[in-house]
């Protein structure tokens, strides 16, 4: 399967608690491409209702202009699923983001119930990999269903689950990342990095950033609003990027017919031109934000 139809920018995607309204006030001016708005680990027990009702409100309230507003709900076998999903459906949010789909048959079951809750076709749903179990079934839960669009890392938790450390460079999670990786690529669906939790260590942050650009990652998820900017600009095109694929793109026309096409000393094919055309779209439309 190929790439998604149109690019849509998660280049950072910020966690918000869904229980602090002034969090939630803040993200209206924040530069970020998306949101989750949380209802699972940020939100106490206590306060699983109100986060609920919060979360669903701004959901719907269309006051987040092109940011894509998602809710994550908790967990499948939670006390507060079905009400969660139920009131996510009706929301209609631009995701619904579960934690721990472990398998086809979970992606499947979820995609019923929202449409059951009569979800609108825009509700996509965004899966979390955080288990072994779901690193060995990625593949599979990747291509369950069409309403599918999004694979979220939640590298905490696979971390946790694999008795690992979270060291520099991720040497634990390689082969969970790029298992995943693989997965949304055949599938033709996006792919979201898991967070980075050190929020002062800027250095430690931007290193996970460019690690994650360089893998294929449409984003990161965020914890910080501060860890934003700077994820915005490893994600997006640099300008010599863009200058570069310009000069394939005018090198490939100029040489059309031609046999061999070069461009800075480096020969040009149609996979070098599929790519700098896929740059400059993402470049248009992050220029527009």
């Amino acid at each position: 399967m190929g790439e998604q139809a149109a690019y849509t920018p998660r280049r950072s995607v910020l966690y918000m608690p869904s229980s602090n309204e002034r969090a939630l006030e803040k993200a209206k001016t924040l530069p970020v491409d998306g949101l989750i708005l949380d209802l699972e680990d940020a939100v106490g027990p206590d306060h699983k209702e109100s986060a609920r009702e919060n979360a669903c409100a701004a959901a719907a309230s269309g006051e987040y202009g092109q940011r894509e507003v998602t809710i994550r709900i908790n967990g499948i076998g939670t006390q507060w699923h079905d009400a969660d999903l139920a009131a996510a459906a009706a929301a209609g949010p631009a995701g619904v983001v579960v934690p721990k789909v472990g398998s086809a048959d979970e992606v499947r079951s979820l995609v019923a119930a929202l449409e059951a809750a009569g979800a609108p076709e825009h509700t996509k749903l965004w899966a979390m990999i955080e288990t072994p179990e779901a690193i060995f079934n990625v593949r599979e839960i990747a291509s369950a269903s069409p309403r599918l669009a999004v694979l979220v890392m939640g590298t905490n938790d696979l971390v946790k689950e694999l008795r690992a450390d979270h060291v520099p460079g991720r040497g634990p999670l390689l082969t969970s990342l790029q298992l995943s990786l693989l997965a949304a690529r055949e599938a033709g669906i996006a792919i979201l990095d898991g967070v980075y939790n050190d929020v002062k260590n800027a250095e430690g942050f931007e290193a996970e950033c460019v690690q994650g650009r360089d893998f294929g990652f449409d984003g990161k998820t965020l914890i910080h609003p501060g860890q934003v900017e700077p994820c915005n600009a490893i994600f997006a095109p640099s300008e010599e990027a863009v200058a570069d694929a310009r000069g394939i793109l005018e090198a490939w026309e100029a040489g059309a017919g031609s046999g061999v096409v070069t461009h800075n000393g480096r020969m040009v094919e149609n996979l070098h031109v599929d790519i700098a055309r896929r740059v400059l779209a993402v470049h248009e439309v992050i220029s527009t934000r």
